[in-house]
């Protein structure tokens, strides 16, 4: 953690953070009359390509239009948000046991602005719960992680953001003067660490229960 630094909230993105979404790319898969391997090899090359999720899905059907599909799914009573059992198994525990230190909790990432209820509805207290939708802006933006700051009600200094990509989580956060927290899991950590800027990072980790721990013993870890 940068020297001196005492932090007083955390605050976490969403997919692959505290939420596993493979159930989504499973579901994305069937609709597409492919196999779930299938899919998943094409998000990597994109991931790799640093383009955009969706290029995955239109390399098997080209102009699909995502939002229709979601409505679609939405009107025929199909889920199309997540829910408690798509949540990573330490998801609640970590955010308890940094309530318990006296931390305070911060949710917010590029999700439809559903996401903030299906959030509540996992069982998360938070302080604050907010999406892109509802904020009007996305992540990498500035002006997200002034949200953030604003949401948190303190100094960057003081805040650390949790997030699986370096590229719309860390780096950005680190820019905002956020302490990063890179968490490898899912399809986008698993390329982002392979690069160089994951050599930059304040701490990574491999499990949300090891936050805690890293903000009772704030030594950098490799």
């Amino acid at each position: 953690m940068r020297t001196g630094r005492e932090i007083k909230v955390v605050v976490f993105d969403v997919g692959e953070t505290l939420v596993d979404e493979t159930r989504m790319w499973q579901q994305w898969a069937a609709y597409l009359g492919v196999g779930t391997d299938a899919v998943l090899t094409a998000l990597d090359k994109v991931i790799r390509g640093r383009g955009h999720h969706h290029e995955a899905l239109r390399s098997f059907r080209p102009g699909l239009d995502i939002k229709a599909v979601f409505a679609e799914q939405a009107q025929s009573g199909e889920r199309v948000i997540f829910g408690r059992d798509d949540l990573y198994p330490d998801a609640l525990s970590c955010l308890s046991a940094l309530r318990s230190r006296g931390n305070r909790i911060g949710i917010a990432g590029n999700q439809p602005a559903q996401a903030e209820d299906a959030l509540r509805d996992c069982g998360f207290t938070a302080d604050f719960v907010a999406s892109s939708a509802g904020w009007g802006v996305e992540k990498p933006s500035p002006l997200f992680f002034e949200k953030v700051q604003q949401a948190a009600g303190v100094d960057a200094a003081a805040i650390a953001y949790v997030g699986d990509r370096l590229d719309n989580d860390i780096g950005p956060a680190r820019e905002a003067g956020m302490t990063g927290i890179f968490i490898e899991l899912g399809p986008w950590a698993r390329v982002h660490a392979t690069w160089p800027g994951a050599a930059e990072v304040d701490f990574k980790i491999r499990g949300l229960m090891e936050i805690p721990d890293i903000l009772t013993d704030p030594a950098p870890r490799p």
